[in-house]
């Protein structure tokens, strides 16, 4: 299948929604900026079609068919919660979903002004997804920091000089210290896998809902953990940990070194903004700089989140 044959554009959206959901059909269509593996068309007021662009696996809009309607109900904050399945077709031959509408900004394109808020609802929501998670549930994200080091060494060495400067030595010994910190003991928990400022939303200041849960798996819960570095304003990570209440200090030491690692992804993706998709990530860029700067700044004050 060529490259246009895939396009998602708005008459492809709504031919699919015709054939196969002809009852949302005629409701008011209109692209929603940003996206990656998949993108965002909204539906109407309350709903939006998920479609894959980049993403070629299945497993993960099929995770989420099947796991969000359960997990939603017990989550403090908005999820977009699949209605209705979108099955292949000959001229589009991946898998899309009818989502509930989750209102709001998303952090890459807003901001957290009331950090203390943010940091109380981040940990009431972690601290809800974060329940054990069933033996039939996805395998994934969670790994410990060990198993990313190809990643990290990657990664550091791929940001540009004069956006890290002389903080790559301070970066690698945090990734050194999560690197030799003891791994999760006890029952792998529901993580979300990908919490960075393109999916969660912001509305008044505040958090107001979480989205993309492609990587949604059983896991270390120290992978969404990072987010009180890469989501929350300085000095909200302290109070963020005191709300979740469950981290020891080797989880926060893991979590803080795959906070690292999502500071420099972030970053990389702002240097190399296109990637082959329309409007790049410019905004990301500056939101791992900024992140990479929390973490460095509580490890200067002596390794406690603050």
């Amino acid at each position: 299948m060529t490259e246009r044959a895939t396009e998602v554009t708005a008459g492809l959206v709504r031919q699919l929604l015709r054939a196969q959901h002809p009852d949302l059909a005629e409701l008011p269509l209109r692209e929603v900026a940003g996206g990656w593996g998949n993108q965002m068309w909204r539906l109407g007021d309350e709903l939006a079609v998920r479609i894959q662009r980049m993403d070629t696996d299945p497993g993960h809009q099929l995770a989420e068919r099947r796991w969000l309607p359960v997990l939603a109900p017990c989550l403090p904050l908005p999820v977009p919660v699949p209605v209705r399945s979108g099955a292949p077709t000959e001229r589009f031959a991946k898998l899309w979903t009818v989502v509930t509408w989750v209102p709001g900004v998303p952090l890459d394109r807003g901001s957290i002004t009331r950090g203390g808020q943010a940091a109380d609802t981040l940990a009431a929501f972690l601290r809800a997804l974060h329940v054990p998670a069933p033996a039939d549930a996805p395998a994934g994200r969670g790994a410990h920091p060990r198993d990313c080091t190809d990643g990290f060494d990657g990664f550091l060495d791929a940001v540009e000089a004069d956006a890290i400067g002389t903080d790559a030595a301070e970066a690698r010994a945090v990734w050194d210290d999560a690197v030799a910190a003891p791994g999760w003991q006890r029952p792998p928990v529901w993580v979300h896998g990908d919490l960075h400022p393109a999916n969660v939303v912001v509305a008044d200041g505040t958090l107001a809902g979480v989205i993309d849960f492609g990587e949604l798996c059983a896991g270390d819960p120290a992978a969404d953990l990072a987010a009180a570095w890469v989501l929350l304003p300085a000095g909200a990570a302290a109070r963020f940990f005191a709300g979740y209440r469950e981290a020891d200090a080797a989880t926060i030491r893991r979590a803080r070194g795959l906070a690292v690692l999502k500071s420099l992804f972030l970053m990389l993706m702002g240097q190399n903004g296109d990637r082959g998709l329309p409007g790049g990530k410019p905004a990301w860029g500056p939101a791992g700089r900024a992140a990479l700067d929390r973490v460095l700044r509580d490890r200067a004050a002596g390794r406690r989140p603050r």
